[in-house]
């Protein structure tokens, strides 16, 4: 396969992982919580997936497509699409699927794992980093650009602990996905 070929298969593969983690918004179970409801979708899992099966810069690329189809106005979001996602505390979350996607496909190409107990380590990296990323936005955009006070104990509560066993479980299934398409991905498809 020429550079072309292999480009346009990259780009390809991308845009199919930006579609799952798109449709992956749309199936969802809404938290109710202040001063934006949550919306507990599949996008993780999909960005877990992306991460594992097509590395760190292809699983970061297919990410941040999705996020910029998001931004431009295109509602592939959970409640919807704009540029007005950017104020809402919630975006932190959909930033973390990055972070997680990218540091997720890192790291598996660096540490090549073998072992499903290897693939939950680096899942369980991509989720701290999704939920670092996730509150600190989520504090910061309320405290000073929406001006809705909320202390750290109340972001970890709606941020946290409502959300972290449903999001972890869904980080072992990735793993466990992972652990067994990696290596028929890699040899069939990422060559």
């Amino acid at each position: 396969m020429n550079k072309k070929q292999s480009r346009v298969q990259d780009l390809v593969i991308c845009a199919l992982f930006s579609a799952l983690i798109a449709i992956g918004a749309f199936l969802q179970i809404t938290i109710p919580v202040q001063p934006m409801p949550m919306h507990f979708t599949l996008q993780y899992y999909f960005s877990i997936l992306a991460g594992f099966l097509l590395g760190g810069k292809r699983g970061l690329l297919s990410v941040l497509i999705y996020l910029l189809i998001g931004l431009v106005g295109i509602p592939v979001f959970a409640s919807g699409g704009g540029p007005a996602y950017l104020i809402r505390p919630t975006f932190g979350f959909l930033l973390g699927f990055a972070f997680n996607s990218g540091a997720i496909g890192y790291l598996c190409e660096r540490w090549l794992p073998k072992k499903g107990w290897q693939y939950l380590i680096i899942a369980t990296v991509g989720y701290a980093l999704y939920y670092l990323c996730g509150m600190i936005y989520f504090y910061v955009i309320s405290n000073y650009v929406i001006d809705v006070p909320v202390g750290w104990g109340l972001v970890f509560i709606n941020c946290f602990v409502i959300t972290a066993v449903p999001d972890y479980l869904l980080c072992i299934f990735g793993a466990l996905t992972a652990y067994k398409l990696v290596p028929i991905v890699r040899k069939n498809i990422l060559k």
